[in-house]
């Protein structure tokens, strides 16, 4: 009869069609929304934004052995603007596909910025440096980059950290030019592989506290999806030149690893790490970065076969925690801070 329905199953029916709603649009945040503040409400699941975080550092953390494998068979430069090319045409059909508004006026520049750091700057440098180090090497250098990604924030920000935020990240930064010296045949030498590795972490921690700015504004994954199409066509151009010079002569392999570094370093790592952040709290998933260098050095020794020698231990311990009292020490101002207000 019309009009008439079972007991209680309109109730079950609306409740998954609202969960499924709410569910896709927490991965597809439409222009105006913001995935540095969604939820407003505490989820049920509070351990889900840890769990979504460490999916991201887990799927980061094979950016640098991969880079390894596939320079064996690419010129560095196809591998670091090919990756972004790759990315650009997934971020596109990506925004296409939920049809994501323009960005609008200054926010072009910031994109540029972003662009410059995340998709430019750290992957075509760490892929030149992987020509003449170990990857397990390059990650202790690397490891330096959530305490400079906080430092950008914290200046970028006008906040105002304690001494000891200062105190640790200059520690830290003092540790890894340390360990890349004495790596490099002592005390008194630099190579020049260590100051591209040092150059990529400063374009990746602009290029993220940038991001992470924006992201309050447009939502995260629109940021790191526009910040590609900005560079799509520099990227398109210094593929193509790359390809003329050098041109690719790779195995399934390392075009298997290149597929990674494109899909996933790329791209869909930052849907992980962002949905992590986007669950929160903040604070807490930004520390989970921290793990990333232990496990980049784990995949060196078991997919590479490098060898752990004792000074990339310790210092890619030493520099890990500098790095992680940095972190905490910003974080537990914050929160001091939103309590306060």
């Amino acid at each position: 009869m019309e009009g008439r329905r079972e007991p209680g199953a309109a109730p079950e029916i609306q409740s998954l069609n609202a969960a499924a709603i709410r569910e896709l649009l927490s991965l597809f945040m439409y222009s105006n929304s913001s995935a540095t503040l969604l939820p407003a409400a505490p989820l049920p699941h509070r351990t889900a934004g840890i769990w979504w975080g460490l999916l991201g550092v887990a799927a980061f953390s094979f950016t640098v052995p991969f880079t390894k494998v596939a320079v064996d068979g690419m010129s560095p430069l196809f591998i670091g603007s090919g990756r972004a090319v790759l990315a650009a045409l997934l971020a596109a059909l990506a925004l296409g596909l939920t049809r994501q508004r323009l960005p609008r006026g200054i926010q072009w520049a910031r994109l540029a910025i972003i662009a410059g750091g995340v998709v430019v700057g750290f992957p075509v440098l760490t892929s030149y440096a992987l020509t003449a180090v170990p990857a397990s090497h390059a990650a202790v250098v690397t490891a330096l980059l959530p305490a400079a990604t906080a430092t950008a924030a914290v200046l970028r920000g006008h906040e105002r950290p304690p001494l000891i935020f200062w105190i640790m990240s200059g520690v830290g930064a003092a540790v890894t030019v340390a360990f890349a010296a004495f790596t490099s045949g002592g005390l008194g030498s630099f190579s020049w592989p260590d100051l591209l590795l040092l150059g990529a972490v400063g374009a990746g921690a602009v290029g993220y506290a940038e991001g992470g700015l924006l992201a309050r504004e447009m939502g995260s994954w629109q940021v790191i999806s526009w910040a590609l199409v900005v560079a799509a066509p520099l990227m398109v151009l210094l593929t193509a030149i790359a390809v003329v010079e050098q041109p690719p002569a790779a195995s399934a392999v390392q075009w298997a690893a290149f597929g990674y570094l494109g899909v996933v370093s790329m791209f869909l790592g930052f849907f992980a790490w962002y949905r992590g952040l986007a669950i929160g709290p903040m604070t807490r998933v930004s520390q989970i970065q921290l793990v990333q260098p232990v496990l980049t050095i784990a995949w060196a020794a078991i997919l590479l076969g490098e060898h752990l020698t004792w000074p990339t231990v310790v210092g890619g311990l030493a520099v890990v925690l500098c790095a992680g009292v940095a972190v905490r020490t910003r974080a537990a101002t914050r929160e001091k801070t939103a309590k306060a207000a």
